[in-house]
């Protein structure tokens, strides 16, 4: 059996980063010299010491009939690789598990995440059980609740579970991913003190603000290892103002596309361990992996134009800070989840992943969403959002 430890062949990764297609790399800066091991850089994940890749390869794909992807990430150096057991109904999972089996010494080089739906110890327990067994593994390095949006959602059972899970040997670390209210959850985090990492929605357009810097300086602080996703803000640098075309323009110069760039504005940040990037095939993994072997920075001024690029559109980004606008609302309505299945159609091109999220709303709500009234939520909304046509769009386009 052939080793699969992380290793880049240069023609075979100049083949495969020639190749077209969304954030495809035209004209690759850096690539490693023929016969180096010249990987993906690793960073410190917070206080655990251990060394991950800085970029991590998202299962939300079609993983059981894309082996050939998860060969190369692993011979390219992407080590870090996050699943859950809701992904693809488990489908994703037993795509990890029926790779393992294959290259069993091939476990050892993962850094291995999943998550959990339940909050409650004996359905954490069902999951993490069943995750274990889809992924033929005896054990999971990071798992997460899935989707926390108050941290109010774990408490001292939830600790008490996660030392337990420990010491049986089926975790090596514990944390929770977060879309919404991030800023709160991060600060909550770090004042828990047994929180060892978290994933959230972290990209250019969110690490300006004063209180995603202090939540991600807070958590830096207490040795809580981060995690950043989302990191695209919502779709491509568009041409339609001067700002735009300065930045495509500068991304170009320099031989990267405005994909690229934003991984590298979110890697200019050394708090952010690694950046969980969904990359279905093998062009845009060739793609992110050139961008985190490429070791020019953005410039100063490179990030100010993202950051005065981000304030201009700000109205085109909902920043998940649910705790504003849906407490303006008669009814329960999870804006920010709708917001977000909405970028997953119209950003990502993913719309059977927006309708099948869209779906799993509770009827009852679905049903009244297009009807309610806006108005309050919208004149809340720190980023001014036209929340009720946005809505309303979700009801038409993943009904």
């Amino acid at each position: 059996m052939s080793s699969l430890k992380p290793t880049v062949s240069r023609r075979l990764f100049l083949k495969i980063a020639g190749l077209t297609g969304a954030g495809a790399l035209f004209r690759p800066m850096s690539v490693p010299a023929e016969n180096s091991l010249d990987n993906i850089p690793t960073r410190p994940f917070g206080r655990s010491g251990i060394q991950v890749s800085i970029l991590s390869l998202g299962g939300m794909f079609d993983i059981p009939n894309n082996q050939l992807l998860l060969r190369q990430a692993l011979r390219w150096g992407v080590t870090y690789w996050d699943t859950a057991d809701c992904y693809g109904a488990g489908r994703s999972e037993k795509g990890i598990g029926k790779f393992f089996r294959r290259y069993p010494d091939a476990r050892q080089n993962v850094f291995l995440v999943s998550k959990s739906d339940y909050r409650d110890p004996e359905g954490m327990t069902q999951l993490l059980d069943r995750s274990l067994e889809r992924m033929g593994t005896s054990y999971i390095d990071l798992y997460f609740i899935h989707a926390v949006s108050s941290i109010y959602e774990i408490d001292s059972g939830t600790r008490k579970w996660a030392e337990q899970a420990k010491a049986d040997g089926k975790i090596r670390l514990f944390g929770f991913s977060t879309h919404s209210n991030m800023e709160s959850c991060l600060k909550g985090a770090s004042k828990l003190g047994w929180i060892d990492g978290i994933m959230m929605t972290y990209n250019y357009r969110l690490m300006h603000t004063q209180r995603m810097k202090a939540a991600v300086a807070a958590c830096q602080n207490a040795g809580i290892g981060l995690t950043a996703m989302k990191t695209q803000g919502g779709g491509q640098v568009r041409t339609h103002s001067p700002t735009e075309l300065d930045l495509a323009g500068r991304f170009v110069q320099k031989g990267f596309t405005d994909k690229q760039a934003k991984l590298k504005a979110v890697w200019d940040n050394p708090a952010i361990a690694s950046i969980c990037s969904d990359m279905p095939n093998l062009t845009i993994l060739a793609a992110n992996v050139s961008a985190a072997l490429n070791r020019t920075r953005l410039s100063a001024s490179e990030m100010e134009l993202f950051k005065q690029y981000a304030e201009e559109t700000r109205s085109d980004y909902c920043a998940g800070c649910s705790d504003i606008c849906e407490t303006h609302l008669a009814a329960s309505i999870p804006v920010s989840d709708i917001m977000r299945y909405l970028m997953y159609d119209r950003e990502y091109g993913d719309s059977n992943r927006a309708r099948e999220l869209f779906s799993k709303l509770p009827a009852n709500i679905r049903e009244h969403l297009a009807d309610l009234d806006y108005h309050a939520a919208e004149r809340a909304c720190p980023r001014n959002i036209a929340i009720g046509r946005l809505v309303r769009k979700a009801c038409r386009d993943l009904a």
